[in-house]
């Protein structure tokens, strides 16, 4: 129990060191290049914060525990909205960039929507996997096209090898420590649960999901706390997309599976549901506030609550 507590610790030292000094270097590099901050939330950052969800749904997918496999995916999207912007906002309200607004989040939606579509017939095959892997290179490639920042091009700012190698150093230290700390939470935690008698599905829907989450949570939260709003929500967006159509896509490709048809009577459009709110309440407010940031932390505890009820 001592070996546990003292892992559970140092995961989340390694969480909250990470996460500072990623975005300190994610922030930097995009000022450097003069690239929008939301898209290194929305690329780097939500990949590296979704390393996690990757590498815990490839092994699950892998080991035929498909229900922690997609309870993990769906789990760590709603987390991702409801806890972590949740979290964040009521930390400091976030100011929400009116093209994030137009384009990345409607995005999300759209791919929340496919996904579920493709999973109807219970499974994740290989075509379900390509379709899912393509709608992510077109999100990267209007990314990349979209990326420069024409308010903060300075002609006299080069970018030197020493900050550019500060930075990423920054960056891969990050990813490093997210990527430990992450490890070591979610490990004590399965092993809790499997202790007590949980369902796979539910320890993925919940535990694992939350574990995994805890790189994007850091992250958004210290972004957020650091004003750098863009970066926090990138990162949220970001992180669904990567979950659904990296991870998704590349254990259809790899290693078809089977769901859970019980996911498509709540997780599932539960899912789409706070993808919705989420559209809803930036759509109207231009941001989340406060308020608005302890009801989606109380969306994400009913979410939980329903979960167990319906595994017991």
């Amino acid at each position: 129990m001592l070996t546990q507590s003292i892992l559970l610790i140092l995961g989340l030292t390694l969480l909250f060191v990470g996460s500072s000094i990623l975005v300190e270097g994610a922030a930097s590099t995009a000022f450097l290049f003069a690239v929008r901050p939301v898209i290194v939330g929305l690329t780097i950052v939500s990949f590296a914060t979704s390393a996690p969800e990757l590498l815990v749904s490839l092994v699950a997918a892998f080991k035929g525990s498909g229900g922690i496999s997609i309870g993990n995916i769906l789990g760590s999207n709603v987390i991702n909205i409801a806890l972590v912007l949740g979290i964040s906002a009521v930390i400091k309200p976030v100011v929400i960039n009116k093209r994030i607004i137009r384009v990345e989040i409607p995005y999300m939606i759209f791919i929340s929507f496919v996904f579920w579509l493709l999973c109807l017939d219970s499974s994740i095959g290989r075509l379900d996997g390509f379709i899912l892997f393509s709608l992510l290179i077109i999100f990267l490639i209007y990314s990349v096209t979209t990326a420069k920042d024409k308010n903060n091009i300075k002609d006299h700012l080069k970018p030197s090898f020493l900050k550019i190698s500060k930075n990423f150093f920054f960056i891969i230290s990050g990813i490093m420590m997210l990527s430990y700390g992450a490890n070591f939470v979610v490990q004590e935690a399965i092993a809790i649960a499997e202790k007590i008698g949980l369902s796979q599905t539910f320890i993925g829907i919940s535990i694992v999901a939350l574990g995994t989450s805890l790189p994007e949570l850091a992250t958004s939260v210290v972004a957020a706390v650091k004003g750098e709003s863009d970066i926090s929500v990138g990162n949220v967006v970001g992180s669904n997309l990567f979950n659904i159509c990296l991870v998704m896509g590349i254990v259809g490709l790899f290693n078809p599976m089977t769901i859970d048809k019980s996911l498509q009577y709540f997780q599932f459009p539960f899912m789409i549901f706070i993808c919705l709110v989420l559209g809803l309440i930036v759509f109207f407010n231009q941001g989340i506030g406060k308020k608005t940031g302890y009801f989606l932390i109380v969306l994400f505890i009913v979410y939980i609550i329903i979960s167990y009820i319906k595994q017991v």
